[in-house]
């Protein structure tokens, strides 16, 4: 997870003129222009009819008149207040026109966009101030289109909960780039004209928008002018279903499952009087080696609390000893005092799993060897503290750099990830055996038998990350990662073996590719008797997904655990989580029996300043949410209870958040969206998966006993529960689904 997706920051800088409205009055400074300024910009403003052209239409003609107009009042000897006065006048109907004719984003002049943004955005020389707004944007630039919500949109970037209106300044933003790389323009003007837009937009500051863009711009571009993707279909491929995805097969693709009848479903419950096996899943550690006690917790950049960001006038902008809930990553001190506790209070962890998100999240300022610096100390420190544990990675969409930058092995050399897949295998081997090297090369995921009977898979879920622009070139998956996951559940199923499945992205999240996460979705499925357990992160929350059977709809199959974060970034205390999991016997089912959230109050432990914070345990699962067991349909129970029951939904929306002091106040929208993305196993697929959901939470507004008793046990519910005693035959009619 980060702060504000890069990929989308660039973006933004091209789709600047879609979002913003004029900073500032355009004409409150006068600027010195080339001689032949305003005769360039009839032409544009004209759209290039001469005078007296059968194809000037009235209102260009009226444009016209009205440039030709503010070019002479530009080169009279009035003194400048006079003159500002009267561009004033003219300039307000070519903006009106602009902004009605723009009203349609496909009718967008991205050749004027830019030529303003190449020659009346200030230069980045200038130390005076102009760059960061001060004069405003240039008219057309402006005042070309006021169609989207700013805020709208970097909140949908930062929750990835995306809506149309993401998808207007998608389109925009790419269409723009695109204009750039056709034109003929090379990367380095490229860069520049972004960077110019992103200050000027005050996007993020001088240094954010600087290295980002430096960053990520050459393998943007290299992926763009490889494109044979319009601006539309690209952006229903990176958002989702809101862009109203147009159809393109190269992106609409599906494994083939062997032709070997799916095993009937058996219901085996776990040995009595059997020790579980005791789990400890870490995930999304963002260790931060800058992090400074004091420094300055609310800067205005995508990460603070380090040094660069300066020691602040007010005591209680600084950064905690321990942490902070504002947008700050994980100090040492604090990654050392959990893994200190782990050691001490669970001394007997059968094996760890470790779902990725390393470096810090100050992605514009990253490079290949900072990440590996990370990479290589985090494995230390957890050599040093858990020296005999058995510990299972996989890899985050952070590890890289640029980040979510996962190039498939067929790629030019430059851009192959050798250089971070080579260290995984290196430093990965002290817990893996030699037979995973090969796929950990080629992809970052491999196949591992833990004991008799029990295999755990790892996945390279950037594989299905909507941010990793490669995939844009070829989505069809991506190092046959998912053929070959079906290999080994094929052979785990004739062998008889459970299987754990690990990863970082979680398959529903709407950062996962629509096309990937169907396909996977068919593999759980398809395998369900064989898969035991799947264990995600990313999204920093304690969380879960449920899956459902693809015939009956009504029937929970699976479920993905998403362990919570061990940064605190932002609003959460660290944590992480353990499981207990059936334990070793023959033919245990390795499901996981219970599970329980620690963590460590950021807030006492700052402001006490103790030398040794407390990490407690914070609640566990079947006590908390009264559950018999944690099967899959035990959890869909659970999100079927929380509907119409609040306070259980506040229980779980604490724990969802880690006990956070900070977290903000859930409304009705705000419990839709989060029980929606319990029910979602499948990304881009809420309009079927939530539609229940959002009716149910509506109707108790102003409901009576009977539409509580109705919403309260769904009707899919009951024809699951008759069909498993037979009273349909030998299948439930699909239309009750």
């Amino acid at each position: 997870m980060q702060c504000k997706e890069p990929l989308f920051l660039l973006f933004l800088v091209a789709m600047a003129p879609a979002l913003f409205g004029v900073q500032g009055n355009v004409l409150s400074t006068p600027a010195r222009l080339p001689k032949d300024f305003w005769e360039k910009k009839s032409l544009y403003y004209s759209h290039q009819h001469p005078e007296g052209s059968a194809e000037e239409s009235p209102e260009d003609a009226k444009t016209r008149e009205i440039v030709i107009e503010r070019l002479k009042s530009r080169n009279s000897g009035d003194d400048a207040d006079q003159r500002l006065a009267e561009q004033r006048e003219l300039i307000a109907p070519v903006a009106d026109r602009i902004q009605r004719k723009w009203d349609d984003l496909s009718t967008m002049n991205f050749t004027a966009l830019m030529w303003e943004i190449d020659n009346e955005l200030p230069e980045m020389n200038d130390r005076k101030g102009r760059t960061r707004g001060a004069r405003g944007l240039p008219a057309f630039l402006g005042n070309a289109m006021k169609l989207l919500d700013l805020k709208q949109v970097v909140k949908e970037i930062e929750t990835s909960v995306m809506t149309s209106v993401s998808c207007s300044a998608c389109k925009a933003g790419v269409g723009l780039l695109q204009h750039y790389v056709d034109s003929g323009k090379s990367t380095d003007d490229i860069i520049h004209a972004a960077t110019k837009l992103c200050v000027s937009m005050k996007i993020e500051s001088r240094r954010v928008c600087e290295g980002i863009i430096d960053i990520m711009a050459e393998e943007v571009v290299y992926v763009l002018a490889r494109l044979i993707l319009t601006a539309d279909e690209i952006c229903g491929f990176v958002i989702g279903d809101v862009c109203a995805i147009p159809y393109n097969p190269y992106h609409d693709w599906e494994v083939p499952l062997p032709p070997i009848p799916k095993p009937g479903a058996v219901v085996a419950l776990p040995a009595p009087n059997v020790a579980p096996l005791k789990v400890l899943h870490l995930s999304d550690t963002h260790f931060d080696p800058y992090y400074h006690e004091g420094s300055h917790a609310a800067c205005s950049e995508p990460l603070c609390c380090r040094l660069t960001d300066g020691i602040p006038n007010s005591p209680s902008d600084g950064a905690g000893r321990w942490g902070d809930y504002r947008k700050c990553d994980t100090p040492r001190k604090t990654i050392e005092s959990m893994l200190a506790h782990i050691a001490n209070y669970h001394q007997d962890i059968d094996f760890v799993i470790w779902t990725g998100d390393l470096p810090p999240h100050d992605v514009w300022n990253q490079s290949r060897s900072d990440n590996l610096y990370v990479l290589r100390e985090t494995v230390r420190q957890l050599s040093f503290y858990l020296p005999k544990a058995r510990i299972f990675p996989a890899l985050g969409n952070h590890e890289s750099s640029p980040v979510n930058s996962f190039p498939p092995p067929n790629v030019e050399a430059q851009y192959a990830m050798d250089w971070l897949y080579d260290e995984l295998d290196l430093l990965w081997r002290r817990w893996l055996p030699d037979s995973t090297s090969p796929t950990v090369r080629r992809g970052a995921f491999y196949s591992v038998l833990a004991s008799p009977g029990f295999r755990i898979i790892s996945l390279n879920m950037n594989y299905c990350n909507n941010k990793n622009w490669w995939l844009l070139l070829n989505s069809t998956d991506p190092a046959q990662e998912l053929q070959w996951l079906i290999y080994e559940l094929q052979s785990a199923e004739l062998k008889g073996e459970k299987v754990h499945i690990l990863g970082h992205i979680p398959p529903g999240h709407s950062d996962c590719l629509k096309v990937w996460s169907h396909n996977y979705y068919r593999i759980v499925n398809r395998y369900e008797a064989t898969i035991a357990g799947q264990f995600f992160g990313h999204t920093h929350f304690d969380e879960f997904e449920v899956f459902y059977d693809e015939t009956y709809r009504g029937r929970a199959s699976s479920v993905a655990y998403i362990g919570p974060s061990v940064t605190p970034y932002y609003g959460l205390n660290p944590g992480y989580r353990i499981y207990h999991v059936d334990g070793n016997y023959a033919g245990s089912t390795r499901t996981v029996l219970d599970h329980e959230t620690w963590i460590m109050d950021l807030q006492e432990a700052n402001r006490h300043a103790v030398e040794s914070p407390r990490w407690y345990r914070l609640y566990t699962a079947r006590e908390a949410f009264r559950m018999h067991s944690l099967t899959p349909q035990d959890w869909d129970h659970l999100v079927q209870r929380m509907t119409y029951d609040d306070n259980l939904f506040q229980t779980y929306y604490k724990f969802y958040w880690k006990a956070s002091p900070v977290r903000p106040d859930c409304d009705a929208e705000c419990k839709k969206r989060l029980l929606c993305d319990l029910k979602s196993g499948r990304s881009n697929d809420r309009k079927l998966t939530c539609q229940e959901i959002e009716e149910r939470i509506d109707a108790k507004k102003s409901s009576t006993w009977k539409t509580w008793l109705f919403n309260g046990f769904a009707l899919s519910s009951l024809f699951t529960f008759l069909a498993g005693f037979g009273w349909f035959g030998s299948s439930v009619p699909s239309w009750l689904f």
